[in-house]
């Protein structure tokens, strides 16, 4: 007789494919008005699969569905702070929704099916569940770049994305069909068993990780494999690129970790180097790329693969406390992202969005409390004490250290400084330079929320920073010991 696998596991991500295809139909029945509705919806969806999650931290390590899908601590705290990148997300894009006149209720629908397809990523057990998560996630997200259909350069993001997606997801495949020819298994813990020790590698396994680490490294933006990544953020809807700055690349990244440390963890030898060089290209190019950038969400891409470099310092290390340090830097980096494109968001003159650097022009007088929550995530990104972005860079230095890496350690420390100057460019223009034509008021009750909400936690984090430390240590260390 058939026993039912143990589905309390997968719990949130059963809630939410179900509320998808629910709010489906509720949008196609429903007709007028259907956008704000569905979206509201989704956002509840979202918020109880949150709470569902973080209450599943008390379960054991479990695997389940056929030993395809993992739950642990650490899924539980990466598939958190996706829950709460696709929640602010999708209340930002509400209201951006409304002021476009795009009465679609297909956005908040694709929304939360990319973020299943996030926690899908980061539960993965197996190379074909980790093929099925990407691909679910990829596939909304290349529609939700080319979402404002009329808008060229929205059209050319979505077709960049996904002819680049395309590829990258042929890399990957193409990598993990070596290692299952190698190693007879696609399960996690089955390829873990096949390679032992990690005495005797065949090169084929090696040629398969590398090609498995090139199909990530697209997910994440890491150099060379960035090249998708300015035109996309340019183009896209500015709700569609904050979720792309925060959600994927949290995914991709605890993937990349959950793959390397699991099956792949006595191969070191094998993968260090390579991550090692996506760190240092990303980190370098993300630093010197972003120097001549005029508009802010390139800017912004370019300050997204610096950080995905500094990210991978703590990959690279290896171990409890370099995942640790990932953790950290991950969960700053998405108040920080949100943040920095709510103003993007909130930049509006005359009821049309402008992005260039130059807009901002004086925006200390004419909008005092906007520039200060701006300031303080260009402080933080450039990691200056004692704010969250300096206490990111801090534990995933530390990690390196502490393992003896002290190139990436230093190199981390002057690309930093670097960076600090765009950062705070963007700073003087707000201060310093004469006033440009000031921003469409009010900018929403729900912005100011986001704004207030991500500009407290940046400002505050050196003063409660143990809960977050506490989660992440337990966390890194359910993936070693668990």
């Amino acid at each position: 007789m058939y026993e039912l696998p143990n589905l309390v596991p997968a719990l949130p991500e059963i809630l939410l494919a179900v509320a998808a295809l629910g709010l489906l139909m509720v949008g196609v029945f429903r007709k007028k008005d259907a956008t704000g509705f569905v979206g509201g919806l989704a956002v509840a969806a979202l918020v109880v699969a949150g709470i569902v999650e973080v209450n599943l931290a008390r379960v054991p390590v479990v695997t389940t569905l056929g030993g395809m899908f993992v739950l642990d601590g650490f899924a539980v705290f990466v598939k958190a702070l996706v829950l709460l990148a696709a929640v602010l997300t999708a209340i930002m894009s509400l209201s951006w929704l409304r002021q476009e006149k795009l009465g679609q209720f297909e956005f908040p629908v694709l929304l939360i099916f990319a973020t299943l397809g996030m926690m899908m990523m980061v539960s993965a057990n197996d190379l074909m569940a980790l093929y099925l998560g990407l691909e679910l996630q990829s596939l909304s997200l290349y529609v939700l770049a080319a979402y404002h259909r009329d808008n060229l350069r929205s059209t050319e993001a979505g077709l960049k994305y996904f002819m680049l997606g395309a590829l990258a997801s042929g890399l990957l495949l193409f990598g993990a069909s070596f290692i299952y020819g190698f190693t007879g298994a696609t399960g996690f813990d089955a390829i873990a068993k096949a390679l032992g020790d990690g005495a005797s590698v065949p090169v084929g396994v090696t040629v398969g990780i590398v090609f498995l680490l090139a199909g990530l490294a697209f997910k994440i933006s890491a150099v060379p494999f960035h090249m998708w990544t300015p035109d996309v953020y340019e183009g896209a809807p500015t709700p569609v690129t904050a979720l792309f700055a925060v959600g994927p690349k949290i995914a991709a990244l605890a993937l990349l970790i959950r793959v390397m440390v699991g099956p792949f963890g006595h191969l070191v030898e094998q993968w260090h180097q390579v991550v090692v060089a996506l760190s240092l290209a990303s980190m370098v190019l993300g630093a010197f790329a972003a120097i001549h950038q005029t508009n802010i969400k390139r800017l912004m891409a370019y300050s997204s693969i610096g950080h995905v470099g500094y990210a991978l310092i703590g990959v690279a290390v290896g171990n409890a406390a370099g995942v640790r340090g990932v953790l950290v830097y991950l969960a700053i980096y998405l108040f920080m992202n949100i943040g920095t494109f709510t103003v993007i968001l909130s930049m509006r003159q005359r009821g049309r969005m402008v992005e260039q650097i130059e807009d901002l022009a004086g925006l200390s007088k004419s909008n005092p409390l906007m520039a200060l929550a701006l300031a303080i995530f260009m402080f933080s990104m450039a990691g200056i004490p004692p704010l969250a972005g300096f206490f990111g860079k801090l534990y995933v230095f530390i990690a390196a250290i502490q393992a003896h890496m002290y190139t990436l350690a230093v190199l981390g420390v002057l690309t930093s400084v670097v960076g600090a100057y765009y950062y705070l460019r963007i700073v003087k223009v707000m201060y310093f330079d004469e006033p440009a034509d000031s921003f469409d008021r009010p900018i929403g009750r729900s912005m100011t929320f986001i704004l207030t909400g991500t500009s407290l936690v940046i400002l505050l984090f050196f003063l409660f920073p143990e809960m977050l430390l506490t989660g992440a240590e337990t966390a890194a260390a359910s993936l070693f010991h668990g």
